[in-house]
């Protein structure tokens, strides 16, 4: 009986690869062909890079907003009027002030209105009919309350008490929006000041953003704009808004902003809270405020001065100069919508489908590599509610880091294609994932924590020998463990849990204050490079070495993968402008790479003396 031909094998490289004790990689007929459109689909992808580039150079404006209320504080402690204290601060570079909107007790405080509660009425004059529950208001300035009635959907009943007209309100009034102080306003404008204003949240004011003053920005106060969750009110709003734009504050969730930014500009806002100021010393903030503006693309750089005034002098001067120092320049920002090609765009999608095609077909167990590539496309799109540019561009952050290493891992030279090929990849994470949205914060990349996990995983996959999965999986499970293989595990999976408790800016695992100092240190004279590209590419480069015996080299090739990962994911922070997460790459790759081959030296010098001492191994282990 004649026997069928067997299937002519994907790969006539040995069972390892000489030298590195890594699973062979596998060669695809199609890999020349999906290679190739990879290189057209750069294409426009470079196109909208420049375009990007381009965009960003032009806003490079930013505004030193002082906010007034604390300045005006700090002026009485000091006996100073508070525009003095500003002119001041103006001429260390604060070009700007940030005015809240009246309350009605911050009439009363200039002294505009009288107000008490109706029980210490009642308690200073009984038996006259004053209501404990309610509270009275009366004019000091002729007219103050009776402008504000209007405003408000509960109206106060007037009453005639101890001989003076008095307004009893239902509730307490005093701190419902009042209007803005435009005596202030045009004062500031007319000294050339850049203001800020900031308006309050209520539902007792009949026509919110009717008398909104002529300023360049808003910036809100509360969580939750007016007009959340209602239309016809959210459109009356933004038709108020005018020629104003609102203002996006770091790390403050606030309803209703995209609705009503929705097809216009918005600018970042960056600040700190005074609670958190009190605890650290001027060059502490102003390091913050100077990386806000570099690394973050704030505009608005809202200030409180600190305790004393050399202090908030000194604070003052570290911003400007640091501002100076990295060509920023301090002015009225000028915020615009960035526009990428939307045909340019869908070209790029060819590039991490190709990819992701390529991976699949290079693994050894074909089957299994198209199964991963199908389950990767459906989660990418999944994650991002099957919208395709944003999905593809997930594609791309969690392909590219792994495709070098499935296509070649013979020997360290490999690290500069799977590095290329990273780097090939950063060009359709921003051409695909950079849009105005994505750029101002307001829609950020979905999936960042995948762009370090899934990477390990699709290299480790491809590790896979050629075979029935079934007698794999057995001789998994069939193997002896030793102390060894415990400890090793245990310490690798303490690496990677350590990566990722400490990715992004706020984690669960904190830093040594002199890791934070050295950190601060780095990143105040040049773009500081990412720990895990650091750490990880010199690992990558010695697991590719193979001087480390067994599997070891393996488990250092997939620690490798890490470095990779954070590439792509150094370039899904979209608000951080592209040259600067290209620099901190390109860093991070030099020093990696200088790192990696003295480990490599050292290693193959610390096992060349361990083995040089004499004969120490069991005669039967030998």
């Amino acid at each position: 009986m004649t026997q069928p031909p067997a299937k002519p094998p994907l790969s006539r490289l040995p069972a390892t690869t000489p030298g590195t004790h890594l699973p062979p990689a596998t060669r695809h007929p199609l890999t020349r062909v999906l290679l190739g459109i990879i290189a057209l689909a750069l294409i426009p992808a470079l196109i909208l890079a420049f375009s990007r580039i381009s965009f960003e150079a032009q806003q490079k404006t930013v505004a030193m907003i002082m906010d007034y209320p604390s300045v005006s504080g700090q002026a009485n402690v000091n006996g100073r009027a508070p525009l003095d204290l500003l002119n001041h601060y103006r001429t260390l570079g604060v070009n700007g002030v940030a005015v809240y909107e009246d309350t009605v007790s911050s009439r009363v405080t200039r002294g505009e209105l009288y107000l008490k509660s109706g029980a210490d009425l009642a308690s200073d004059n009984p038996g006259q009919g004053f209501n404990t529950q309610w509270t009275y208001t009366r004019d000091l300035k002729p007219g103050t309350i009776e402008s504000l009635i209007p405003r408000y959907n509960v109206k106060p009943v007037q009453v005639k008490l101890l001989g003076y007209n008095w307004f009893a309100w239902p509730i307490n009034p005093a701190f419902l929006p009042a209007g803005p102080n435009l005596t202030l306003i045009n004062s500031l404008k007319a000294q050339g000041y850049i203001v800020v204003y900031r308006p309050f949240d209520s539902s007792a004011v009949l026509n919110p953003g009717a008398d909104w003053p002529d300023v360049p920005f808003l910036a809100f106060t509360s969580g939750k704009i007016t007009g959340e969750g209602d239309p016809e009110l959210m459109r009356q709003m933004r038709e108020r808004l005018g020629k104003r734009v609102p203002a996006i504050i770091e790390s403050t969730t606030q309803k209703g902003l995209e609705q009503l930014i929705a097809g216009g500009s918005a600018v970042r806002l960056f600040s700190i809270s005074s609670n958190w100021q009190s605890t650290l010393t001027p060059p502490d903030v102003s390091s913050k405020f100077v990386l806000a503006a570099r690394e973050r693309s704030h505009k608005l750089l809202y200030m409180r001065p600190f305790r004393t005034i050399e202090d908030t002098d000194t604070f003052l001067t570290d911003v400007k100069s640091g501002l100076s120092r990295w060509g920023i320049s301090v002015g009225l920002p000028k915020p615009a919508a960035y526009e990428p090609s939307t045909v340019l765009r869908w070209l790029c999608v060819l590039g991490p489908l190709a990819a992701l095609l390529l991976v699949g077909v290079s693994y050894p167990l074909v089957r299994v590599g198209l199964g991963v590539a199908v389950l990767a496309l459906l989660g990418a799109l999944g994650m991002n509610g099957f919208a395709p540019l944003p999905g593809f561009a997930l594609i791309a952050a969690i392909t590219f880091p792994a495709l070098g290493l499935v296509l070649r891992r013979h020997k360290p030279t490999d690290w500069f294609v799977a590095t290329g090929l990273s780097l090939a990849g950063v060009l359709f994470v921003s051409a695909l994932g950079a849009t105005r949205d994505s750029m101002l914060g307001l829609d950020p990349f979905k999936g960042v924590g995948l762009t370090l996990a899934a990477p390990i995983l699709l290299v480790a996959l491809s590790f896979l020998p050629r075979q029935d999965i079934r007698r794999t999986v057995y001789m998994l499970f069939a193997r002896p463990i030793r102390l060894g293989d415990v400890l090793i595990v245990m310490v690798a999976l303490l690496a990677v849990a350590l990566v990722f408790l400490r990715r992004g800016n706020s984690t669960g695992l904190g830093v040594s204050d002199a890791e934070a100092q050295l950190r601060q240190t780095v990143q105040d004279n040049l773009i500081r490079p990412r720990f895990k590209e650091v750490a990880g590419h010199p690992l990558l480069l010695l697991g590719l070495s193979g001087v480390v015996p067994g599997y070891v080299t393996p488990l250092l090739l997939l620690g490798g993968v890490i470095g990779q990962g954070s590439i792509l994911n150094t370039f899904t922070h979209f608000h951080t402008p592209l040259l600067i997460s290209f620099t901190r790459a390109v860093y991070g790759l030099g020093l990696g790479l200088i790192l990696g081959y003295i480990l490599i030296y050292v290693v193959k010098w610390v096992i060349q003396l361990w083995n040089g001492r004499g004969e120490w191994l069991p005669q039967e282990a030998a």
